[in-house]
């Protein structure tokens, strides 16, 4: 017999979310994460904010988290696009499509605390943290986890199924030589909360510039989340201004539309990759989020394709536990892999797409896509497709993303 039935290698938001998804299954499950939530060093969970889809909001739903959520989340009811310099934009409107909003905007402090309260209380669910592994070993009978608990304990796990959720540089999926296909951008995104003099109404605005595209989400107490994407030989002087540089540099790309721009809070910067690994299981072994991929933020879409790979991924092991089969059996798993291909596909052509087609001043691409703009701004069928792919209910939805528990 084995310590565990699965071992989830990373408590950031997507496996902190599987854990959860998984609770009340017939499951035992160990929760190996370096950095305590309650720290200031856990990069999942600190000042940044996240922009949660429609879908991801039904996925919480299912797994009973929304209604700890939902008083600490933004709505974006209206989405404006546009293209700066340029006449073409798109609007969209929550309530042309019969629901509260498109999505939400929630710091991820709040976040993993909610995590955090509903992980210490599952049954079959034992955190191991603070906990950083130094060894994994699969073979035909189990999978062997070696981990440094602390300063002075090093124990060896045994489980049926690992599962990597450790984020887009995985050491472990190095280490077990699983290979990623990597593409930098060039380009960094600068993340910040500001304050602007006219209140955001609850809209997004997605601004696509000569640098990089620049979004600004509605958040609570009249501030705006920042993701401005720069390129890489612009990113120091931007971060290296005051804040009234700063928050004078931001209006000229952005504009007047929520007034001045008065307050800016802490700003991070990270480089910009798009990351597919080759494999998504073997044999005991899977990959789920930025474990397996990591896109462009724009549109925000990294977060909700990693959760959607939870509803799947819990969905599939939780069916094949009623069938008898256990959980890092590769049967198994490849259902998990041929059902999640396609979103993968789609949502990393599109988020691509996006940003070598609006990075580009070739003038037949500007007329074209200011073109593309304009329709989408006027033909509905066009339009309901574009917003149901970013809503995150296109193709074949689990039980977790129809808002329904396992």
């Amino acid at each position: 017999m084995t310590d565990y039935d699965i071992i989830i290698i990373g408590a950031g938001m997507v496996g902190a979310s599987l854990a959860c998804a998984l609770r009340g299954q017939a499951f035992r499950i160990g929760l190996i994460e370096a950095v305590p939530f309650s720290n200031d060093a856990q990069p999942s969970y600190d000042a940044r904010t996240t922009a949660l889809s429609y879908g991801t909001k039904r996925i919480f739903d299912g797994m009973g988290l929304w209604e700890q959520l939902n008083g600490k989340v933004t709505p974006i009811k209206k989405i404006h696009v546009s293209d700066q310099g340029h006449c073409g934009f798109t609007r969209l409107d929550a309530a042309e499509q019969g629901c509260e909003a498109y999505g939400y905007v929630v710091e991820n402090y709040s976040l993993g605390k909610v995590f955090a309260d509903n992980i210490n209380t599952l049954p079959n669910v034992e955190l191991l943290c603070p906990a950083r592994v130094e060894d994994v070993t699969i073979d035909a009978e189990s999978a062997r986890v070696t981990v440094q608990l602390g300063e002075a304990e090093r124990r060896t796990y045994t489980t049926r199924l690992v599962v990597l959720a450790d984020g887009r540089k995985s050491p472990v999926r190095e280490r077990l030589g699983i290979q990623a296909s990597h593409w930098s951008y060039g380009q960094s995104a600068v993340i910040a909360n500001i304050s602007a003099a006219r209140a955001h109404g609850n809209v997004a605005y997605e601004r696509f510039t000569r640098q990089g595209p620049l979004a600004l989400l509605p958040m609570s107490d009249n501030r705006c989340a920042v993701v401005w994407t720069l390129r890489d030989d612009n990113l120091d002087s931007v971060m290296g201004l005051g804040d009234s540089g700063f928050l004078h540099a931001l209006q000229t790309q952005f504009g007047w539309r929520l007034g001045k721009l008065l307050q800016v809070g802490k700003r991070y910067s990270y480089p910009l990759a798009l990351m597919r690994s080759h494999e998504l299981v073997r044999p005991r072994l899977a990959l789920i989020g930025s474990a397996a991929h990591t896109l462009h933020p724009v549109a925000g879409q990294g977060f909700n394709l990693g959760l959607r790979d939870v509803a799947v991924f819990a969905q599939v092991l939780v069916s094949a536990g009623q069938e008898g089969l256990e959980p890092g059996h590769i049967a198994v798993l490849e259902r998990y892999a041929q059902w999640r291909q396609r979103d993968h596909q789609h949502v990393t052509t599109f988020t691509d797409a996006l940003v070598h087609v609006f990075s580009n001043d070739i003038a037949p691409l500007v007329a074209a896509r200011n073109i593309g703009l304009a329709l989408a701004d006027i033909l509905p069928l066009f339009k309901d497709a574009l917003v149901r792919q970013g809503m995150g209910l296109a193709g074949r939805q689990p039980r977790l993303a129809r808002g329904l528990p396992l």
